[in-house]
């Protein structure tokens, strides 16, 4: 019995000695510590460098204070039809019969009495517009004005009634990788909301054509019917208007979509109520924007900016004192890398604004504050077409006409016509200003009369 007292006592002892130890060496060792883990990022940075935290992620509230105010947009338009409603009009034809053809889109309301912002696309030709909100009431809507070369429209709702709308954003302080959701009607599907992030800005969809485009690009889901609908930030905030898609050809979205800035709708939207058209300001430069091709036919360093081949007369830029072969880089604090970017900025100015424009000359960079003026330029028939100069009509001799600046009328160009020739009649009738031009129905030419640098007259006449 006292063997086996002895043994236990001895153990005991034995076993408390060895933890006592095992405890005090490895107090130190990290691998055992008592405290909570720490997690630490795979990017980890030092704690002495400042960092911004993630973006959140929900999108609940902005969707909330926009569903109400993305309206679901119904054009409808008489048109002929293309193909014979019976054998007996194939035959003998007979008058095609005219028929109702109904578009749909999307529109955002952005005032409390009921003005809406869509495309111009969506209401085009129309002879009604209805538009539904998303309490499934109806409304009939009247055309306040469009811009078709920015594919903008202004729509009014026929009611005394007070609308929930959006409210207008900075477009130019939006980020590339931002969220934003794009609100709207794909497929008849009203009110439908989708999440997505800016993937680039002033976006050009075309090099070639006369519109000054400047898009938003986003990988937000938009489709058909969609046009029209609200892109919107975490805010829920308007930055810009859905115009545009990338499409596999059958007009569904396949990765990218592009709206509208909304200081550039704003701003067509605001000169419509207030002028009934859009005042339109521009610097008075002529040129492309650079990158490493152009820079080296022109055989200069600058790979970015605004190249100014030309200056218009009696434009701010001229008489500010820039030259041709400045190199624009940056309008007021928007940086100029290629052309959209200044179509972009200027699009949301006036005329008689004043802009600090920095540019490059000789390598060394200068600024100077421009008055922007009202475009003196109009197109029609193809042709951009402004007033003839004092120093113009003299050098010609002619008291009237106006002046072919650009011409993308490919039957007119086949025919002789070319930049710096003077338009001196449509239809017969005498053309002494560009309001005379506005007046004429370029659907109805039947006959042009042009003079060229040599003062030779040159008649067209058109079946």
């Amino acid at each position: 019995m006292k063997s086996i007292l002895k043994t236990s006592t001895i153990a005991f002892i034995s076993a408390f000695i060895a933890v006592w130890v095992f405890s005090r060496t490895q107090e130190n060792n990290p691998i055992y510590t008592t405290s909570a883990p720490q997690v630490v990022p795979t990017n980890f940075i030092a704690p002495s460098t400042t960092t911004v935290s993630a973006m959140s992620t929900d999108f609940t509230v902005a969707a909330e204070k926009t569903i109400d105010a993305v309206v679901h947009i119904t054009n409808t338009s008489i048109g002929n039809s293309k193909q014979p409603n019976s054998i007996w009009e194939y035959f003998y034809n007979t008058p095609r019969r005219e028929y109702p053809r109904i578009g749909m889109g999307s529109g955002v309301i952005v005032s409390s009495d009921g003005y809406i912002i869509t495309n111009n696309h969506v209401i085009e030709d129309a002879s009604e517009i209805e538009v539904t909100t998303n309490d499934n009431k109806v409304y009939e809507a009247e055309l306040v004005g469009t811009d078709p070369s920015a594919d903008i429209a202004v729509l009014r709702i026929n009611s005394d009634q007070v609308f929930p709308y959006v409210r207008f954003a900075d477009s130019d302080l939006t980020r590339i990788g931002e969220w934003v959701l794009a609100v709207g009607n794909p497929y008849n599907l009203n009110s439908t909301v989708t999440a997505g992030i800016i993937s680039a800005k002033s976006r050009d969809l075309s090099s070639y054509d006369s519109k000054n485009q400047s898009f938003i690009q986003t990988d937000a889901a938009v489709n058909s019917g969609n046009s029209g609908g609200a892109l919107v930030n975490l805010d829920g905030d308007l930055i810009g208007i859905n115009t545009a898609i990338t499409s596999n050809g059958m007009g569904t979205f396949i990765g990218y979509s592009f709206a509208v800035p909304s200081n550039m709708a704003r701003k067509i939207y605001e000169d419509i109520i207030e002028f009934g058209n859009v005042q339109k300001a521009l610097l008075g430069v002529t040129g492309n924007g650079l990158d490493a091709r152009i820079a080296e036919e022109l055989g200069i360093e600058e790979t970015e900016g605004f190249y100014v081949a030309g200056l218009e007369e009696s434009m701010g830029a001229k008489e500010a004192g820039m030259q041709e072969e400045d190199v624009i880089i940056k309008i007021n604090d928007a940086p100029i890398r290629k052309f959209a970017d200044l179509t972009g900025y200027l699009g949301s100015k006036r005329p008689g604004d004043r802009v600090n424009v920095t540019f490059l000359r000789n390598g060394e960079e200068k600024t100077l504050s421009v008055e922007l003026k009202r475009t003196p330029f109009i197109n029609y028939y193809g042709m951009r077409l402004r007033e003839l100069t004092k120093k113009e009509a003299k050098k010609l001799d002619l008291s009237e006409g106006v002046h072919v600046s650009a011409l993308q009328n490919g039957r007119l160009y086949r025919r002789g016509v070319q930049e710096g020739d003077v338009l001196l009649s449509v239809n017969g009738k005498d053309i002494t200003s560009t309001d005379d031009v506005l007046s004429l129905d370029e659907d109805s030419i039947y006959e042009l009369e042009f003079m060229n640098q040599d003062k030779e007259r040159m008649r067209f006449i058109f079946e």
